[in-house]
């Protein structure tokens, strides 16, 4: 008997699953979203003269991060250098970024006063916090900058990095 009720089930599920599968009404095209802006956010950069110029003797230890999406702009900042690593000097503007969407304790870098990324989230909360110390809170600093990399290798051209002459934070 029990068999019977097996077989009959095996036989009698296919059909009705093929049955509510078939039956189902067709989906309409949902709306699409909006495209989003393509064009990155960049913020804007004070006209006032920067609050104060940052120095750690040349050493150039604290990295611009994001930078990959500045690289047209950082290539042109390098200037010419062959098929050699760039080498090149720029001033810096460090400007607290509060419209950014992203990090609340964003800092942005300009060089030459174009924007060419950010602090790393950790040093930009601490480089706020040392701003706020110094009664400097939301004001644009300034510091000296180097652009490194972008040699030939195998022929393709490397990316670009960004240190500053600020001493790291953290």
């Amino acid at each position: 008997m029990g068999d019977i009720i097996y077989l009959i089930l095996m036989g009698v599920c296919p059909v009705a699953i093929y049955y509510i599968i078939k039956s189902k009404p067709r989906d309409t095209a949902l709306p699409t979203a909006p495209k989003a802006n393509p064009a990155p956010y960049t913020p804007a950069l004070p006209q006032a003269a920067p609050a104060r110029h940052w120095s750690d003797e040349g050493r150039f230890q604290l990295e611009v991060v994001a930078e990959s999406r500045y690289q047209a702009t950082i290539r042109q900042l390098a200037g010419e250098h062959g098929e050699h690593s760039a080498n090149a000097h720029h001033p810096a503007i460090l400007v607290p970024d509060d419209m950014n969407a992203y990090e609340a304790t964003a800092v942005a870098v300009f060089l030459s006063g174009q924007m060419v990324g950010y602090l790393e989230p950790k040093q930009a909360a601490a480089f706020r916090r040392l701003l706020a110390q110094q009664e400097l809170a939301g004001q644009p600093t300034s510091c000296d900058a180097l652009i490194r990399g972008g040699g030939l290798w195998e022929g393709k051209r490397l990316s670009y990095s960004v240190s500053l002459d600020v001493e790291p934070l953290i």
